[in-house]
């Protein structure tokens, strides 16, 4: 099973330890570790914007307990335990905004299940014309048995 895990999931794990976010890079994590199990899939185009999104000033001043040379270290860590996928141009654009098609193109391309994402609505139209369904973390988790 592969995944696409969207950028405001990451940010959203760096800011709480509490929400569904933290626990599936937990989880996601812990499949590598454990298990030597690849689940998320990432691109070039998907690392440079979480590079970016992820080392905005009004980003980084409100993690807890983390600061550049960490973020680079997670950044590292997600491109170790990921799968990296090279992805083609051939039906741009199907979103109304080109990064969400970026993340469509690299699920398309990784033939992957599952785009995990805040932004559902962002997605309309992908599970009917691609059978790549949208969830939010909580709810992937639920179909995995992590939660109820």
């Amino acid at each position: 099973m592969k995944i696409i895990i969207d950028t405001n999931i990451f940010l959203s794990s760096l800011l709480s330890s509490k929400g569904a976010s933290y626990k599936l890079l937990w989880w996601i994590i812990e499949q590598y570790k454990y298990k030597d199990k690849k689940y998320n899939v990432i691109s070039n185009t998907l690392l440079t914007e979480l590079e970016d999104v992820l080392s905005r000033d009004k980003n980084i001043s409100n993690y807890t307990d983390f600061n550049k040379m960490d973020l680079d270290k997670f950044i590292s860590a997600i491109c170790k335990i990921s799968f990296h996928q090279k992805i083609n141009f051939l039906w741009r654009p199907f979103l109304k905004d080109i990064k969400d098609d970026m993340v469509l193109e690299v699920a398309f391309n990784a033939k992957a299940k599952y785009i995990i994402t805040y932004n559902d609505k962002d997605f309309r139209g992908v599970e009917k014309s691609f059978n790549i369904k949208i969830l939010t973390p909580k709810d992937f988790l639920k179909i995995i048995g992590e939660i109820k």
